[in-house]
């Protein structure tokens, strides 16, 4: 498996610095959130996205994915506005290289079939869009489908190879699921997974990968034994936890533990 780290965790950091800590502590490669206050993000233009695209080559880093907030299941009357957001990141991946979009659901204001059925029918157009531009797009476990049951119902639904969807596994623990569970309704979609710590269900501050109570060890093993070879990527949700500590004095630690747990689980 390779080895990431999500930008969240070091929010606004120039690109160099970012790849400089990727280098330094051995990632592979890097999930770039794709938020205005970011150095990339779907404003950038077609000279800013080729400079991007040129350091991480040069850094001999990948781009994993584009983490942006496009919320599919949201209601609303035109699915136009969601559909152009998840375009626009579509975009964006494409002219940086990188195999995958990040969407949420957000569809806690209807009914289950009714958020599954709207996601469906704008990932459907999505799809078709990301497939000539060679990107995938997954639904991240996350809000009104945080397991990876209600993940791949939408998933499902789709049908299409473009169309995934992206474990992060706090969620599917807060939602009750066991990893194993969680990896064989998930298995048939999953891009990558992102990997994370807290220190229990009432408190979500980011700590230290193995500092928390979340199945990290049990996540790993189930992937290993099952014989998936992609992508573990760290999110680290500092920009929305002033007490998180600094992501980059975690960094080779979180390396060094989790290639211990990849190492066990051989």
């Amino acid at each position: 498996m390779k080895l990431a780290f999500s930008t969240l965790g070091v929010p606004g950091l120039p690109l160099d610095d970012v790849l400089r800590l990727a280098t330094t502590h051995g990632y592979h490669g890097v999930e770039l959130r794709a938020h205005p206050e970011e150095p990339v993000h779907p404003g950038i233009g077609p000279e800013e996205r080729a400079d991007a695209a040129a350091r991480f080559e040069a850094a001999g880093v990948e781009v994993l994915g584009v983490a942006g907030y496009a919320r599919v299941a949201a209601p609303a009357d035109d699915d136009t506005p969601v559909l152009d957001q998840v375009r626009e990141l579509v975009d964006l991946a494409a002219d940086l290289g990188a195999p995958y979009v990040r969407v949420f659901p957000g569809g806690d204001e209807q009914s289950a079939d009714e958020a599954d059925a709207t996601a469906a029918r704008r990932l459907g157009v999505a799809a078709e869009y990301a497939a000539e531009r060679g990107v995938r797009v997954l639904l991240e476990t996350h809000d009104s489908h945080r397991t990876g049951a209600a993940a791949s119902r939408v998933a499902g639904l789709v049908g299409h190879r473009n169309v995934g969807v992206l474990w992060d596994v706090m969620h599917t623990w807060l939602g009750g699921e066991q990893p194993s569970a969680s990896y064989a309704a998930l298995s048939p979609y999953l891009g990558y997974v992102q990997v994370k710590d807290i220190a229990d269900a009432d408190d979500t501050t980011p700590l230290a990968l193995g500092a928390g109570v979340l199945p990290l060890a049990e996540c790993v093993e189930v992937l290993s034994r099952e014989g998936w070879d992609g992508w573990l990527c760290w999110e680290y949700e500092a920009r929305w936890y002033e007490s998180a500590a600094p992501l980059e004095g975690l960094l080779g630690a979180g390396r060094e533990l989790l290639g211990r747990l990849l190492n066990e689980s051989a």
